[in-house]
């Protein structure tokens, strides 16, 4: 099936992954925020399919905030956003976006000796739902 993005539909889908990486990486501040960020943009710049193509590059012109807070405002339901978008046009697809943001936030919080931290475990849960609300 051949799904077609406008370059809106692109920047929702670079402004959920990338920002679910950074969010990550400010809820492992203060392990290391910088290997978070490291192996999520890894996982994402991994990708395959139409995901991998689009998460190649991350967004531009996107103001990210000044809090993880603000940061969440746009990340979380950019999101639930992509899946949606991805749904409609092609099921397969939004499960690679879904299974890639999972495979990204699970390598970010790796970094970490033995369990993550209960701030990047939370945050997790929260980048979860939202990927399946």
């Amino acid at each position: 099936m051949s799904i077609t993005l406008t370059d809106q539909d692109k920047l929702t889908l670079r402004t959920a992954g990338w920002g679910a990486v950074s969010l990550m990486s400010a809820a492992g501040a203060a392990e290391s925020a910088h290997k978070a960020a490291t192996h999520g943009s890894i996982a994402l710049t991994s990708a395959t399919g139409l995901t991998g193509h689009v998460l190649s590059k991350a967004p531009k012109g996107v103001k990210w905030g000044k809090t993880v807070a603000a940061l969440a405002d746009q990340a979380l339901p950019a999101l639930t956003a992509s899946v949606s978008l991805l749904k409609q046009q092609d099921p397969a697809e939004a499960d690679n976006f879904r299974t890639t943001i999972t495979v990204a936030i699970e390598a970010a919080a790796r970094t970490h000796q033995g369990q993550p931290s209960p701030t990047m475990a939370e945050m997790m849960r929260k980048i979860t739902e939202a990927l399946n609300a």
